[in-house]
């Protein structure tokens, strides 16, 4: 007669282990230690012959009072069975013996699969897709270092194919409030781009990106207004009063008196500068159209450069990273700045150049001077060469006077806080 809950349940070990048949090959053994395991006996053709085989099914269990769905598959992965659940298993290894497969082998290869699909985790399949763009090596390093601050702390270690729209959702948001809307996006985009290579190998069966790709709002690109006169003076003073750290303080000076991208001050290193001849060459790996650039440096931005030495001229970056000194400082630490000084919002690190640009052409210096300054290509090659050759004295005596001009707005803004404190 097959078995009722009550008899499993009431059965009790003996000196010897035995069975109580359920039917079908279903058996309940009972050890001597009163451990009660579920068994399954079938016969698989070997050479012709059949061959008696007992399949380990698991271990008799009394299903918990108020149990979730959740606890009940926990529970049936850790191969404990009350006794309906392992009659559910029995047709399942019968269903593999009609195959001719030995369902103790498929458990062995199911278990070896998965302990595989753990091992591929979301990082490890980021670098593998980083490593196939063909990108420069410095964009490929600032897209890790994006990886390695917003992304892998929360999913990098987690298999790949176990990553659910819920775990992406969280990291956008994350993104977006820590380091705003275009980290965001850039994340977002790096993602379906690792899960679109797990798919094609056959490592992951969907991009959980795409059901949350529209959940925050999408990052528009758009130029930043300038800064006002005032604005400038006010931004600089809260800046200079911020009390932050001397290297986010002097790099992001560096970006006005230069006019130079966010990516090239917090990446500069101590062997692209000549503090003797004034001049920063910023190699061209490092510029966004892949040529070397030179910045004329005005005397506050030497002076700067010259005092900073004593602090970091034993590293390789001019603003090494606080944590990894052989690494250089994010233009995250720009924005988290901004944040706490209440600019977020009010201007962006990469309206710099916007705002230099209008309040040159403002002062009366010439387009070309302006447009040289900011590494905007000439696309006409001669007068290119002839840019180059000629305008860097010119450059630099519209670049003292910037720095200058920044100087005097600062002064004007501190004049107006003292007032406004009196």
């Amino acid at each position: 007669m097959p078995l009722t809950d009550t008899a499993c349940r009431t059965a009790k070990p003996k000196e010897k282990p035995y069975k109580m048949t359920d039917g079908n090959g279903l058996y309940l053994e009972v050890k001597p230690n009163g451990v009660k395991a579920w068994r399954y006996r079938f016969e698989l053709s070997d050479a012709g012959a059949k061959k008696e085989s007992v399949f380990a099914i698991g271990d008799y269990v009394i299903a918990p009072k108020g149990e979730t769905p959740e606890q009940t598959e926990d529970r049936r992965k850790g191969r404990r069975f009350t006794l309906s659940e392992a009659r559910e298993e029995r047709i399942k290894a019968r269903s593999l013996v009609v195959q001719g497969i030995n369902p103790a082998h498929h458990r062995q290869q199911e278990r070896v699969k998965r302990d595989y699909e753990k091992a591929i985790t979301f990082e490890a399949v980021a670098k593998e897709w980083l490593a196939l763009k063909d990108w420069e090596d410095i964009t490929k390093s600032r897209r890790l270092r994006m990886l390695e601050r917003v992304v892998f702390p929360k999913i990098g270690s987690q298999p790949i194919k176990a990553i659910t729209p819920a775990h992406i959702l969280e990291v956008l948001k994350g993104a977006a409030q820590d380091n705003g809307p275009s980290v965001a996006a850039e994340a977002k985009r790096t993602m379906t781009g690792v899960f679109e290579l797990a798919i094609s190998t056959l490592r992951a069966t969907s991009d959980p990106v795409h059901p949350v790709r529209k959940a925050l709002p999408a990052n528009k690109t758009q130029h930043k207004r300038p800064l006002s006169t005032d604005e400038i003076g006010q931004l600089l003073h809260d800046v200079e009063s911020h009390g932050g750290r001397h290297e986010t303080l002097c790099a992001f000076r560096l970006m006005w008196l230069t006019l130079c991208r966010p990516s090239e001050a917090v990446e500069a290193q101590w062997s692209e500068f000549d503090l003797e001849k004034a001049l920063w060459k910023i190699p061209a790996e490092r510029m966004k159209k892949r040529k070397e650039h030179t910045n004329p440096l005005p005397q506050q931005a030497v002076e700067m450069l010259r005092g900073l030495h004593a602090i970091t001229g034993k590293y390789t970056h001019v603003f090494p990273h606080r944590d990894v000194r052989t690494r250089p400082m994010v233009s995250a630490s720009f924005r988290q700045m901004l944040n706490v000084l209440g600019w977020a919002g009010k201007y962006s690190p990469h309206a710099t150049r916007t705002t230099g640009s209008t309040r040159l052409n403002e002062m009366g210096f010439s387009a070309d001077w302006i447009e040289r300054q900011l590494a905007h290509i000439e696309p006409n090659a001669v007068r290119r060469t002839y840019n180059h050759a000629e305008y860097l004295s010119d450059r630099a005596e519209m670049m003292q006077k910037w720095a200058d001009m920044l100087d005097a707005w600062k002064k004007a803004a501190l004049a107006t806080s003292n007032a406004a404190a009196q």
